[in-house]
């Protein structure tokens, strides 16, 4: 079986990406490190910057960690052994070793992302995103990055009071002792973090808060919607929900978050925040699932939540994000929900078929 960073269909939507954004060839030459980069989003940014690789011979060095090297290996399959390619061991949990001495980018993905995750280990969530954020920070400044982006989430938002979608400036309540508090709360706090090293030390950061991102990139232990049912989809069983599907999100194709997310890292403000959100694909999670389901000709069934089950849902009726400071940049959305979404289905069929 191919890795995704092979399969056809994958690299066709990266280099209508890559093809779109010519800004990505100011890289050319430059260093980036990214953690967390088997994830849904890191992974696809390390894939854009291949193909950016591929395409326009840019020999831009890349560095993915995690803490499986093996697991990066197949991963992103023959570019693992591609000169320009450097996989390093890494755990947020611990501190930094054998990390280049230079590194002019660095891109901070690493951690729990995922409802399951989040309830399971709650304190390890915190801790990466706060202790890890912060060794991650020191490394970059005696590293001399030129900019650090911090990859935040639309939770730092909390609770709004009316429909109207989220800006970077709306901050809502969030409960301090609720069951996954810990993701949102430390999330705020590696913002924070991001802005006061900048603020003392100098060295610019930028943070990203993407919304509800999916994409063949998920891992099939991802227990948000989006992930599940499209992996139902692509094995040709029948999605179940577990509501009536009505909660409004913003879902973003990860090929457009990999996009955004370094167009964000090139032009984005100076301790700026983004929203990662793309217009066209504003919908209902029960409209979601109808794309899924349509993709890979399955029905929809609906099932009542478990009490773990409730205690995972995100509580926002809707958590919908402005991207009109994100759009300023010079950046759009490439794919529709129906042709992300329909993508996605395809590629996890021919990688799991």
């Amino acid at each position: 079986m191919k890795a995704l960073s092979e399969n056809k269909k994958w690299i066709e939507d990266l280099d209508i990406a890559v093809s779109a954004f010519p800004e990505l060839s100011e890289l050319a030459g430059k260093s980036v490190l990214i953690t967390g980069a088997t994830g849904l989003i890191c992974s696809a940014i390390a894939d854009m910057l291949i193909r950016v690789n591929e395409t326009q011979n840019t020999g831009i060095e890349i560095y993915v960690t995690g803490r499986d090297p093996k697991k990066a290996e197949g991963r992103f399959g023959m570019y693992a052994l591609k000169e320009y390619f450097h996989i390093l061991r890494y755990d947020a949990l611990e501190e930094i070793r054998d990390f280049p001495e230079k590194v002019d980018y660095v891109i901070h993905g690493a951690g729990n992302a995922f409802p399951g995750a989040m309830l399971k280990e709650p304190v390890e969530t915190m801790e990466c995103n706060t202790g890890g954020t912060l060794r991650l920070l020191k490394y970059a400044s005696k590293a001399g990055c030129r900019r650090f982006m911090y990859i935040s989430s639309s939770e730092v938002y909390g609770k709004k009071e009316t429909d109207r979608p989220f800006k970077e400036e709306d901050y809502g309540f969030v409960d301090l002792l609720g069951p996954r508090s810990a993701y949102p709360v430390s999330k705020r706090a590696g913002e924070t973090l991001c802005a006061s090293y900048s603020y003392e030390y100098g060295m610019e950061s930028v943070i990203i808060r993407p919304g509800h991102i999916y994409g063949p990139t998920a891992s099939m232990k991802d227990n948000r919607v989006s992930s599940a049912f499209a992996y139902q989809s692509a094995a040709g069983e029948d999605i179940i929900m577990k509501s009536d599907g009505a909660q409004i999100r913003s879902y973003v194709y990860c090929v457009d978050c990999a996009s955004a997310a370094l167009i964000a890292l090139l032009k984005g403000e100076n301790i700026g925040a983004y929203n990662i959100s793309n217009p066209t694909s504003v919908i209902s999670i029960k409209e979601m699932a109808e794309k899924l389901a349509a993709a890979g000709g399955v029905s929809i069934k609906t099932e009542l939540p478990d009490e773990n089950e409730k205690k995972a849902f995100n509580p926002m009726n809707n958590s919908s994000l402005d991207s009109s400071r994100l759009l300023s940049l010079g950046w759009k959305g490439l794919f529709d929900a129906r042709a992300g979404l329909t993508h996605t289905v395809e590629v996890l069929r021919e990688l799991n078929g």
